[in-house]
Protein backbone atom coordinates (compact mmCIF):
# COMPACT_ATOMS: atom_id res chain seq x y z
CA UNK A 1 0.00 0.00 0.00
CA UNK A 2 1.22 3.32 -0.55
CA UNK A 3 2.86 5.41 2.54
CA UNK A 4 0.20 7.95 2.45
CA UNK A 5 -2.46 5.79 2.07
CA UNK A 6 -1.16 4.25 5.02
CA UNK A 7 -1.18 7.23 7.08
CA UNK A 8 -4.67 8.60 6.11
CA UNK A 9 -5.86 5.47 6.72
CA UNK A 10 -4.09 5.31 10.30
CA UNK A 11 -5.46 9.28 10.93
CA UNK A 12 -8.91 8.05 10.19
CA UNK A 13 -8.82 5.12 12.31
CA UNK A 14 -7.43 7.06 15.35
CA UNK A 15 -10.66 9.41 14.78
CA UNK A 16 -12.74 6.46 15.01
CA UNK A 17 -11.32 5.50 18.13
CA UNK A 18 -12.61 8.84 19.42
CA UNK A 19 -16.25 8.72 17.71
CA UNK A 20 -16.84 5.29 19.29
CA UNK A 21 -15.08 5.45 22.69
CA UNK A 22 -16.44 8.39 24.26
CA UNK A 23 -20.45 7.81 23.02
CA UNK A 24 -19.82 4.12 24.31
CA UNK A 25 -18.71 5.67 27.65
CA UNK A 26 -22.01 8.06 27.87
CA UNK A 27 -24.55 4.75 26.80
CA UNK A 28 -23.18 2.63 29.30
CA UNK A 29 -24.25 5.63 31.98
CA UNK A 30 -27.24 3.73 33.26
CA UNK A 31 -24.81 0.75 34.47
CA UNK A 32 -21.53 2.87 35.36
CA UNK A 33 -23.33 5.57 37.20
CA UNK A 34 -24.45 4.98 40.83
CA UNK A 35 -27.48 7.32 40.72
CA UNK A 36 -28.83 5.06 37.46
CA UNK A 37 -27.62 1.73 38.90
CA UNK A 38 -30.01 0.45 41.01
CA UNK A 39 -33.25 1.74 39.27
CA UNK A 40 -31.90 -0.11 35.87
CA UNK A 41 -30.48 -3.30 38.13
CA UNK A 42 -34.16 -3.98 39.11
CA UNK A 43 -35.99 -1.56 36.32
CA UNK A 44 -37.29 -2.23 32.89
CA UNK A 45 -33.33 -1.53 31.96
CA UNK A 46 -32.04 0.13 28.69
CA UNK A 47 -30.67 -2.70 27.26
CA UNK A 48 -30.71 -1.45 23.64
CA UNK A 49 -28.93 1.56 24.82
CA UNK A 50 -26.38 -0.95 26.60
CA UNK A 51 -26.39 -2.86 23.22
CA UNK A 52 -25.21 0.16 21.10
CA UNK A 53 -22.54 1.22 23.66
CA UNK A 54 -21.23 -2.17 23.50
CA UNK A 55 -21.37 -2.17 19.16
CA UNK A 56 -19.53 0.70 19.39
CA UNK A 57 -17.01 -0.52 21.67
CA UNK A 58 -16.51 -3.81 19.41
CA UNK A 59 -15.41 -0.99 16.39
CA UNK A 60 -13.54 0.22 18.87
CA UNK A 61 -11.19 -2.89 19.90
CA UNK A 62 -10.97 -3.25 15.80
CA UNK A 63 -10.01 0.40 15.36
CA UNK A 64 -7.37 0.41 17.96
CA UNK A 65 -5.54 -2.65 16.82
CA UNK A 66 -6.05 -1.64 13.10
CA UNK A 67 -4.30 1.50 13.98
CA UNK A 68 -0.86 -0.35 14.94
CA UNK A 69 -1.07 -3.29 12.74
CA UNK A 70 -1.41 -0.55 9.54
CA UNK A 71 1.36 1.38 11.11
CA UNK A 72 3.67 -1.70 11.10
CA UNK A 73 4.92 -2.07 7.80
CA UNK A 74 6.27 1.56 8.52
CA UNK A 75 7.25 1.88 12.08
CA UNK A 76 9.44 -0.85 11.68
CA UNK A 77 11.50 0.75 9.27
CA UNK A 78 12.52 3.34 12.74
CA UNK A 79 12.63 -0.09 15.33
CA UNK A 80 11.69 -3.60 14.76
CA UNK A 81 11.11 -3.81 18.16
CA UNK A 82 9.56 -1.06 19.45
CA UNK A 83 7.12 -1.36 16.37
CA UNK A 84 5.80 -4.83 17.23
CA UNK A 85 5.73 -3.83 21.11
CA UNK A 86 3.63 -0.91 19.97
CA UNK A 87 1.21 -3.79 18.15
CA UNK A 88 1.18 -5.77 21.17
CA UNK A 89 0.66 -2.88 23.74
CA UNK A 90 -2.71 -2.17 21.22
CA UNK A 91 -3.47 -5.64 21.84
CA UNK A 92 -3.14 -5.36 25.36
CA UNK A 93 -5.24 -2.65 25.46
CA UNK A 94 -8.07 -4.11 23.96
CA UNK A 95 -7.49 -7.16 26.13
CA UNK A 96 -9.19 -4.98 29.39
CA UNK A 97 -11.38 -3.47 27.17
CA UNK A 98 -13.16 -6.67 25.91
CA UNK A 99 -13.24 -8.11 29.78
CA UNK A 100 -14.71 -4.77 30.54
CA UNK A 101 -17.33 -5.04 28.07
CA UNK A 102 -18.28 -8.64 28.93
CA UNK A 103 -18.54 -7.40 32.06
CA UNK A 104 -21.22 -4.81 31.08
CA UNK A 105 -23.06 -7.40 28.88
CA UNK A 106 -22.92 -9.95 32.01
CA UNK A 107 -24.76 -6.74 34.42
CA UNK A 108 -27.62 -6.64 31.65
CA UNK A 109 -27.83 -10.71 31.67
CA UNK A 110 -28.31 -10.07 35.33
CA UNK A 111 -30.57 -7.84 35.34
CA UNK A 112 -32.76 -10.02 32.38
CA UNK A 113 -32.51 -13.63 33.94
CA UNK A 114 -32.13 -12.34 37.96
CA UNK A 115 -36.16 -11.74 38.35
CA UNK A 116 -36.42 -14.45 40.99
CA UNK A 117 -32.96 -13.05 43.21
CA UNK A 118 -33.93 -10.16 45.79
CA UNK A 119 -32.48 -6.53 44.68
CA UNK A 120 -30.05 -6.49 47.75
CA UNK A 121 -28.20 -9.87 45.55
CA UNK A 122 -28.68 -8.45 42.06
CA UNK A 123 -27.40 -5.43 43.65
CA UNK A 124 -23.94 -6.87 45.07
CA UNK A 125 -23.64 -8.76 42.15
CA UNK A 126 -23.81 -5.83 39.53
CA UNK A 127 -21.74 -3.44 41.48
CA UNK A 128 -19.03 -6.02 41.34
CA UNK A 129 -19.24 -6.49 37.72
CA UNK A 130 -18.64 -2.52 37.54
CA UNK A 131 -16.00 -2.82 39.55
CA UNK A 132 -14.23 -4.93 36.77
CA UNK A 133 -15.52 -2.39 34.30
CA UNK A 134 -13.70 0.33 35.93
CA UNK A 135 -10.96 -1.63 36.95
CA UNK A 136 -10.38 -2.27 33.23
CA UNK A 137 -10.68 0.57 32.06
CA UNK A 138 -8.21 2.37 34.63
CA UNK A 139 -5.38 -0.42 33.82
CA UNK A 140 -5.96 -0.14 30.02
CA UNK A 141 -7.36 2.77 28.80
CA UNK A 142 -6.19 4.28 31.71
CA UNK A 143 -2.31 2.81 32.34
CA UNK A 144 -1.28 0.71 29.18
CA UNK A 145 -2.44 3.50 26.15
CA UNK A 146 0.37 5.54 27.85
CA UNK A 147 2.85 3.20 27.04
CA UNK A 148 1.54 1.87 23.54
CA UNK A 149 0.38 5.34 22.17
CA UNK A 150 1.99 7.47 24.26
CA UNK A 151 5.96 6.85 24.82
CA UNK A 152 6.28 4.14 22.15
CA UNK A 153 4.40 5.40 19.16
CA UNK A 154 5.62 8.88 20.59
CA UNK A 155 9.23 7.80 20.68
CA UNK A 156 8.96 6.60 16.74
CA UNK A 157 7.14 8.98 15.42
CA UNK A 158 9.47 11.49 16.71
CA UNK A 159 12.19 9.58 15.33
CA UNK A 160 11.18 9.36 12.71
CA UNK A 161 9.84 12.47 11.95
CA UNK A 162 6.52 11.60 9.89
CA UNK A 163 4.89 14.10 11.70
CA UNK A 164 5.96 17.78 13.08
CA UNK A 165 8.30 16.82 16.12
CA UNK A 166 6.54 19.41 18.65
CA UNK A 167 3.26 17.04 18.15
CA UNK A 168 5.23 14.25 19.12
CA UNK A 169 6.30 15.54 22.08
CA UNK A 170 2.38 15.45 23.64
CA UNK A 171 2.87 11.78 23.00
CA UNK A 172 6.44 11.75 24.87
CA UNK A 173 4.64 13.74 27.88
CA UNK A 174 1.01 12.36 27.94
CA UNK A 175 2.01 9.12 27.93
CA UNK A 176 4.08 9.29 31.14
CA UNK A 177 1.45 11.47 33.07
CA UNK A 178 -1.24 9.17 31.58
CA UNK A 179 0.58 6.39 33.51
CA UNK A 180 1.12 8.33 36.47
CA UNK A 181 -2.50 9.40 36.81
CA UNK A 182 -3.61 5.66 36.92
CA UNK A 183 -1.16 4.64 39.72
CA UNK A 184 -2.57 7.66 41.01
CA UNK A 185 -6.25 6.68 40.90
CA UNK A 186 -4.50 3.05 41.82
CA UNK A 187 -3.28 4.06 45.29
CA UNK A 188 -6.79 6.14 45.73
CA UNK A 189 -4.55 9.19 45.96
CA UNK A 190 -7.03 10.64 42.70
CA UNK A 191 -10.59 9.46 41.97
CA UNK A 192 -10.96 7.72 38.79
CA UNK A 193 -12.67 9.77 36.30
CA UNK A 194 -12.30 12.84 38.64
CA UNK A 195 -11.00 15.81 37.46
CA UNK A 196 -7.40 15.21 38.53
CA UNK A 197 -7.00 12.00 36.85
CA UNK A 198 -8.95 14.23 33.62
CA UNK A 199 -6.30 17.14 33.68
CA UNK A 200 -3.16 14.43 33.62
CA UNK A 201 -4.57 12.88 30.47
CA UNK A 202 -4.69 16.06 28.52
CA UNK A 203 -1.64 16.20 26.87
CA UNK A 204 -2.18 12.87 25.92
CA UNK A 205 -5.90 13.51 24.40
CA UNK A 206 -4.26 16.66 22.46
CA UNK A 207 -1.66 13.46 20.69
CA UNK A 208 -4.12 11.10 19.83
CA UNK A 209 -6.83 13.53 18.45
CA UNK A 210 -4.06 15.99 16.70
CA UNK A 211 -2.52 12.97 15.27
CA UNK A 212 -5.65 11.62 13.65
CA UNK A 213 -6.52 14.65 12.19
CA UNK A 214 -3.17 15.65 10.61
CA UNK A 215 -2.70 11.89 9.30
CA UNK A 216 -6.21 11.78 7.96
CA UNK A 217 -5.79 15.59 5.83
CA UNK A 218 -1.79 15.78 5.21
CA UNK A 219 -0.40 12.52 5.63
CA UNK A 220 3.20 11.64 6.88
CA UNK A 221 5.86 14.29 6.24
CA UNK A 222 7.45 13.69 2.59
CA UNK A 223 10.95 14.46 3.52
CA UNK A 224 10.89 11.84 6.69
CA UNK A 225 13.85 9.63 6.27
CA UNK A 226 11.85 6.37 7.02
CA UNK A 227 9.42 7.55 3.83
CA UNK A 228 12.42 9.37 1.44
CA UNK A 229 12.98 6.64 -0.54
CA UNK A 230 9.61 5.70 -1.54
CA UNK A 231 8.46 9.96 -2.52
CA UNK A 232 11.97 9.63 -4.33
CA UNK A 233 11.10 6.82 -6.06
CA UNK A 234 7.72 7.08 -7.32
CA UNK A 235 9.02 11.49 -8.93
CA UNK A 236 11.86 9.60 -10.48
CA UNK A 237 11.13 8.82 -14.22
CA UNK A 238 10.80 5.65 -15.61
CA UNK A 239 13.53 4.36 -17.77
CA UNK A 240 13.12 1.23 -20.25
CA UNK A 241 15.67 -1.75 -20.23
CA UNK A 242 17.84 -1.37 -23.07
CA UNK A 243 16.70 -4.15 -25.32
CA UNK A 244 18.88 -6.90 -25.86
Amino acid sequence: MDTQKIARATGVLFLITFVTSIPALLLFNPILKDNGFSSYITGAGADNQIFLGATLELFLILANVATAVVLLPILRRQSEILAVGYVTARVVECVFIAVGLLSVLTVVTLRQEGAEADAATLSVVGHALVAVKDWTFLLGPGFIVGIGNGLILGYLMYQSRLVPRPMAVFGLVGGPLLCISGLLVLFDVLELGGVGQFVLTIPEIIWELSLGIYLTVKGFKPGAPIIASDTQSKRAPHVPPLLA
